[in-house]
């Protein structure tokens, strides 16, 4: 059984959603993916990250730091945990992940990997962009691609296609 919590964005409201102390999911308003199902209720992990949602938008958090459980496969595990070494202001693409995880022809794979990632924003799924810089398919939609990305470009950092070491 999940435990839910609705918290407000610039986005609209995002559902957030926890197994015992661990986050497993982040529903974007857009998305069209369904949204979970359970129990509403204010657990300490939810509200450590509505509050730390809460300072990423004011622009006091670069970074989170919660307790994640991320569902998927082996590979798609893979791929979000290179997501989160995507540093806040920075993009990179479908291919640096591929190459970061050590599946260099994987690009397509990865993007696929990436539509699925249960926790968006958390996990910056936002931050991954075409070869060619271009702004491809986002979870929760294009306009929530580009507030992501253009909030983070706000708080003075420069938005670079960069690589994953």
């Amino acid at each position: 059984m999940l435990d839910l919590h609705e918290v407000p964005s610039p986005l609209g409201p995002l559902v957030l959603a926890s197994r015992g102390d661990a986050l497993v999911g982040l529903h974007l308003p857009g998305s069209t993916s369904a949204r979970p199902s359970g129990a509403a209720c204010l657990t300490a992990i939810l509200d450590r990250a509505a509050t730390q949602l809460a300072e990423y938008f004011a622009g006091t958090r670069t970074a989170f730091e919660l307790a994640l459980v991320l569902e998927g496969t082996e590979f798609q595990r893979r791929v979000w945990e290179a997501l989160c070494a995507i540093p806040f202001g920075v993009t990179c693409s479908y291919q640096a992940i591929a190459k970061a995880i050590g599946q260099p022809t994987a690009a397509r794979a990865v993007g696929a990997a990436n539509h699925r990632n249960p926790i968006a924003i958390i996990v910056p799924c936002h931050r991954v962009i075409g070869a060619d810089a271009s702004l491809t398919g986002y979870g929760g939609g294009m306009a929530a691609k580009q507030l992501l990305l253009a909030h983070e470009k706000a708080r003075g950092t420069q938005l670079v296609l960069g690589g994953l070491a």
